[in-house]
């Protein structure tokens, strides 16, 4: 089986911080990391090649030079190959064109690593909580596609994928090639072995730019062929004087509120 895992490198969400005048994110001494949700899509990946050891498992990441760090983790965990897409062309890219470079991006590597059999992803990216690069990779390379996917399973030329949804866990099988985005499954993602890791260290990665994919259409990339842009980020204001109603019952808890509401007339 011929795997595909789309990864992204993202600051660490937990330490980044809001400028209280600018209201923009302060990135400075804030570190990057693999994104929780594509680690998860790598682990499903993982275990698939763990019950079928002739899997090989190719990541690909579209970011700057320093995303090399997330492409060699993802080597030290379980991939085999490794791909950067990274151009100056490619700079300010919004969902639906960072979809398409990677379309393109797919296509060609492809042509060096074989057809792949699934391609996976993250369900969205923390930094951007989006949810749409993986649906519009399928869209563009026109195969079928599972979203907020938990495990996956392959039975001949069909992946058994196990889906989290309002009503619990659906059972659904997806005809390959096909695309997966992953969300939070039960299970942990595992640590890289010291072997592993430095075998990644040495890893020579691939980039793949605009000059490399000679169908690329320019219109569709970049600042130009992104039809969404952010014109401000802001932080909520916090207020403040709410109480906290905590009676011995709920029966008391609600004669409480309903004569706090009534005392402000409120009702």
């Amino acid at each position: 089986m011929n795997i595909l895992v789309c990864v992204k490198q993202v600051p660490d969400t937990t330490a980044i911080k809001i400028d209280p005048i600018k209201n923009t994110l302060i990135r400075t001494g804030v570190p990057s990391i693999l994104n929780p949700f594509d680690g998860y899509a790598l682990e499903a990946a993982a275990r698939i090649k763990d019950q079928n050891p002739d899997t090989k498992i190719v990541v690909v990441s579209m970011g700057p030079e320093q995303a090399k760090a997330v492409l060699k983790e993802s080597l030290s965990i379980a991939a085999d190959r490794a791909y950067l897409v990274s151009g100056r062309a490619f700079g300010g890219s919004d969902t639906l064109a960072t979809s398409y470079i990677l379309s393109q991006a797919i296509t060609k590597i492809e042509t060096i690593e074989g057809k792949f059999d699934a391609i996976f992803c993250g369900k969205q990216a923390i930094d951007g909580d989006t949810a749409q690069v993986g649906p519009e990779i399928a869209e563009y390379l026109d195969i079928p596609q599972v979203t907020y996917s938990l495990e996956a399973e392959p039975e001949g030329n069909i992946l058994k994928v196990k889906k989290e949804s309002e009503e619990g866990i659906q059972v659904i099988g997806i005809e390959m090639p096909c695309l997966i985005t992953f969300t939070k499954p039960s299970w942990d993602p595992r640590y890289p072995s010291i072997k592993r890791k430095m075998a990644a260290n040495r890893a020579e990665i691939p980039v793949l730019n605009e000059e490399s994919f000679p169908d690329l259409d320019r219109t569709k990339i970049g600042l130009k062929g992104s039809p969404t842009h952010v014109k401000r980020t802001f932080t909520p204001q916090i207020k403040s004087g709410g109480i906290i109603i905590q009676e011995s019952t709920n029966k008391d808890s609600a004669h409480k509120l309903f004569q706090v509401l009534r005392d402000a007339a409120i009702v």
